[in-house]
């Protein structure tokens, strides 16, 4: 089921440090977010697309941080789908797994204290990830992508977006090196979370 309440605004060529691409902007009426779709090559008809369902991280997109590695995972995937696309980024506004960036930022102070991701969310009364697809479901009926290769390394995130009728033929897995900073992050991800990670 598509929302009824996202609608396309805009879209422009976007030149970047990793090449040029499409991106059409659209307008989340319920949740007043606004995710993009970063394209390269035409869509249209496609089967078996690479396509990365990424949702925002500021501290790591912005700031640079080291303890995750969704910076990594949101340009690796832009180069895949401009080397070897056609493909597309959907780019969601949906930060720290749906709890929001000051929530996060909360998060991430227990987690100075020894508790892993999960954990410190459920000490602050909030879910392990409230992350919704639908959006990405809507953009992708409306670029007409027919089937998808998901770049992903989340069973959860492949479950909601074929509950979605997103046709998925292959995933793609993207895997980062940890770092001192990033490893139990990663460990956690993989052991309480089901993430794939090899």
């Amino acid at each position: 089921m598509t929302p009824p309440d996202l609608s396309f605004v805009s879209e422009t060529l976007l030149p970047t440090e990793q090449g040029s691409y499409r991106v059409r902007a659209y307008r989340d009426h319920a949740s007043g977010t606004e995710p993009v779709a970063i394209i390269s090559g035409g869509l249209e008809g496609g089967v078996g697309v690479p396509v990365r369902v990424h949702d925002e991280c500021f501290t790591s997109e912005v700031l640079g941080s080291l303890k995750c590695d969704c910076r990594q995972q949101l340009r690796f995937s832009m180069d895949y789908i401009r080397k070897r696309g056609p493909g597309a980024v959907i780019y969601l506004r949906q930060e720290g797994r749906g709890i929001g960036l000051a929530n996060k930022i909360a998060a991430y102070a227990l987690q100075e204290d020894g508790h892993d991701t999960v954990d410190a969310n459920r000490l602050l009364g909030l879910p392990d990830d409230v992350r919704r697809y639908d959006a990405a479901a809507f953009i992708l009926q409306d670029l007409a992508v027919e089937s998808v290769r998901l770049m992903t390394n989340n069973p959860r995130k492949v479950r909601m977006l074929e509950e979605l009728g997103v046709q998925i033929t292959g995933r793609i897995p993207i895997l980062m090196a940890a770092n001192e900073h990033s490893a139990g992050y990663l460990e956690a991800k993989q052991l309480r979370m089901g993430h794939m990670l090899g």
